[in-house]
């Protein structure tokens, strides 16, 4: 049975809220949860960016759900201070938590002052951090001279399980490439066709593991309502590669967006005031494969979406 659980958009929410709002998406019945990790959002309209790490010990210290974040080690965040964070998450709170380690997007890390590199040097760096992570969390001291580099570290917390290092692809490609070290696979809302090229190509390259989805939807009691939550909120995240990951500033992604209509948001997020409509999107999942789906309304308003899933949507994927 598929699981459905709750996204977490730091960008759109204050991290106080969004811990409200997470113990409302267990009393409502989701299953499990995951959040963004970034330093800036997209769009001024959305207009926060908390800081996961802070969050996730007070969500999970709140709640009983699991939890992951997607979370890029390289550039912003240095691969030994990352597993650190990671060994200390897991120690407190075993089986619970994973993450899942990508390649970084230049509006949240060019505030190092590093150049941002092309995306083949990006993925290179990646590789070389997670093996420095996973060799951390199995308690090795570490010295690595690469794109990164480490120097005698050592995480002196363990883990026990050590939390999962899932890869994070949106394309057949980094599918296939993610399966060499993940421990589960996690992607985006696309077109049911390229979800399905994307799931193929993880486990036909070996790719074990959990395979999850986070799904973008708008629903409102009326379609208008839908369809305007949907385009005043997510107009800035419909970019594909490469424009989505070397945009530099929140600025230039608004003025991007202004040029993106309804029916453009429409091909990125699931947008309907039919209940039945999203248990049928919900249902294709399920029917492709995916272990766990996560659910981010792109409204900034969580209550009412809760509320309403949790009586009339969960039920139907629930054994």
């Amino acid at each position: 049975m598929m699981r459905i659980g709750f996204h977490a958009s730091h960008e759109q929410i204050s991290p106080r809220q969004l811990l409200a709002d997470v113990q409302h998406a267990e009393r409502a019945g989701f299953a499990m949860a995951m959040c963004s990790d970034h330093l800036a959002p997209w769009s001024t309209r959305q207009g926060h960016s908390g800081y996961a790490w802070a969050w996730l010990g007070a969500a999970l210290a709140t709640t009983g759900l699991s939890f992951g974040t997607v979370s890029a080690p390289g550039q912003r965040y240095h691969p030994a201070v990352h597993a650190q964070r990671i060994a200390t998450l897991g120690q407190m709170f075993p089986g619970r938590f994973w993450v899942a380690l990508g390649s970084g997007e230049n509006a949240n890390e060019h505030v190092t002052g590093q150049p941002w590199p092309a995306k083949e040097v990006r993925t290179r760096r990646l590789e070389e951090s997670v093996d420095v992570i996973r060799r951390l969390l199995a308690g090795e001291e570490v010295t690595h001279d690469g794109l990164v580099t480490v120097d005698r570290a050592r995480v002196w917390e363990r883990a026990d399980p050590a939390p999962l290092l899932v890869g994070p692809a949106v394309s057949v490609a980094s599918a296939a490439r993610v399966a060499r070290w993940a421990d589960g696979l996690v992607t985006v809302s696309q077109p049911v066709d390229t979800l399905r090229r994307v799931l193929t190509a993880y486990r036909d390259a070996g790719g074990a593991g959990t395979a999850a989805l986070q799904v973008h939807l708008s629903w409102a009691p009326t379609q208008e309502e839908a369809q305007r939550v949907a385009h005043e909120q997510w107009r800035t995240n419909v970019f594909g590669e490469p424009v989505n990951w070397d945009t530099a500033t929140v600025d230039a992604f608004d003025v991007m967006g202004e040029q993106v209509g309804p029916e453009a948001v429409a091909r990125s997020v699931r947008v309907s005031a039919d209940l039945g409509q999203h248990r049928a999107w919900l249902q294709e999942y399920a029917e492709l494969g995916f272990d766990d789906v996560y659910l981010h309304f792109v409204g900034q308003e969580q209550e009412r979406f809760l509320d309403t899933f949790g009586e009339h949507v969960l039920p139907d994927f629930q054994p």
